[in-house]
């Protein structure tokens, strides 16, 4: 299914925490005995005062891919959508969205616990919860590159990727007290 919910930016919204618990707790329930951890909230929603597409970004982890089966039915079963994104099957992973794939409000990641990736979704929240100037920096980014093409996702993902990509560095080595990241 093409999507059809357009890449707008929007005003943070205090209620995204609480649209995410409502997401995390149904999800965790479906998903019991196969998580690693909690469901965690990530993106640009997951950052107080930084404003982001209106959809909820959530990552969970399992201990083994192969071992998962039937994760698609128990998600289903509570109204998840299988929405495979390209790499997902190579990289072990899964990609779901509710209440639908073409108008999400909600889009969940499923990892491998190996996959080196997902720890890094968290690192870049934590890091721009912790620096609201760069997250700031962030939300001019993503609203500079959503006016271009409301409908360009690859050109948006690869235009907010030099950004996520330093504050990725900058998360590995953390500046001290006395510097100021930039």
């Amino acid at each position: 299914m093409t999507r059809q919910d357009p890449i707008r930016i929007v005003p943070h919204d205090p209620g995204w925490a609480a649209s995410f618990a409502r997401e995390r707790d149904r999800v965790e329930a479906a998903l019991a005995g196969r998580l690693v951890g909690r469901v965690e909230h990530i993106g640009s929603t997951a950052i107080p005062g930084l404003p982001a597409k209106a959809i909820i970004d959530m990552s969970a982890v399992v201990d083994d891919y192969d071992r998962s089966a039937g994760i698609e039915r128990d998600l289903a079963a509570i109204g998840w959508v299988h929405a495979p994104e390209p790499g997902d099957h190579e990289n072990r992973k899964w990609s779901f969205c509710f209440p639908d794939a073409a108008w999400r409000t909600h889009h969940l990641h499923v990892w491998e616990v190996a996959d080196p990736t997902w720890p890094g979704l968290l690192r870049f929240r934590d890091f721009l919860r912790r620096h609201p100037d760069l997250a700031a920096e962030y939300g001019r980014v993503k609203a500079a590159l959503a006016t271009t093409d409301d409908h360009d996702r690859p050109k948006y993902r690869a235009g907010k990727a030099p950004f996520i990509e330093h504050i990725l560095r900058l998360a590995a080595n953390p500046p001290t007290d006395s510097e100021q990241p930039r």
